[in-house]
């Protein structure tokens, strides 16, 4: 089975690529591999700092493969949540290092979980946006704890109740993204700010880091198991399955 996440370090820099063509929809293969590589990041005392980033060409990642959610019941889909929210949670949670998305191109659901799971984000102008869980029978489990907090209670409301796709600039101003830049310079501009965050001394920065993460952690596993609980249930239903059965279709 050929690998979908390239692992290499640049002046410092890890940069984790995803590679599942044609959309880096996430599958249980996928979803491992970024987590193996966050844990390699940490352990790699040659890396000081992250980038996430896509080697597609105009997209980041449409989220969770809808073809495997399809045959998921809730007790399947709790298993994969396990791996994809719980265990990559936990591994950007201890990494001690500074991680940034370069996002360069368009995110959707589970791949804006992707995004939002590290601690900046660089995004391509011409990427799109969205949440569109509710149109295909499911729940934007981590985005009902995360959106609210970034973007306030009603814009998140909107956006995860209506399934709107916006733009990267709209998500900026909803300070869900750092910096929105043309695609081509989405890397280059990452790769300039981790570099200089790689500068900084390590120790500091993983005390830092550590201390950031505990201060903002909150209840938010707590918040997390609540919502993944409804989740599950909600694929056991019927309306679940039609819906996500006729958008695959």
């Amino acid at each position: 089975m050929p690998e979908l996440v390239e692992y290499r370090v640049i002046e410092n820099v890890a940069e984790i690529t995803m590679n599942r063509a044609p959309v880096n929809a996430i599958d249980h293969q996928l979803a491992r591999e970024v987590i193996d590589a966050y844990e390699r990041a940490r352990e790699d005392v040659t890396a000081r700092a992250v980038i996430l980033t896509s080697a597609l060409p105009t997209v980041f990642s449409a989220g969770v493969d809808l073809k495997l959610a399809l045959e998921f019941d809730g007790q399947a889909l709790r298993r994969f949540i396990e791996v994809f929210y719980y265990e990559m949670h936990e591994a950007l949670y201890r990494l001690g290092k500074p991680v940034i998305a370069a996002v360069n191109g368009h995110a959707r659901a589970a791949g804006v979980t992707w995004a939002v799971s590290c601690d900046m984000i660089i995004a391509a102008e011409e990427g799109k946006w969205g949440y569109p869980e509710i149109d295909v029978g499911l729940l934007p489990a981590m985005h009902l704890v995360h959106l609210p907090r970034q973007a306030g209670r009603h814009r998140a409301a909107q956006l995860l109740f209506t399934g709107d796709i916006v733009s990267a600039a709209e998500m900026q101003k909803l300070g869900v993204i750092n910096e929105v830049v043309p695609r081509a310079e989405v890397l280059p501009r990452a790769r300039v700010l981790a570099r200089r965050l790689a500068k900084k001394s390590p120790i500091a920065m993983k005390l830092l880091r550590d201390a950031f993460m505990r201060a903002n952690d909150l209840d938010y596993r707590r918040s997390m198991e609540s919502v993944v609980e409804t989740m599950c249930g909600l694929k056991d239903s019927e309306d679940s399955r039609e819906a996500l059965r006729a958008f695959v279709e």
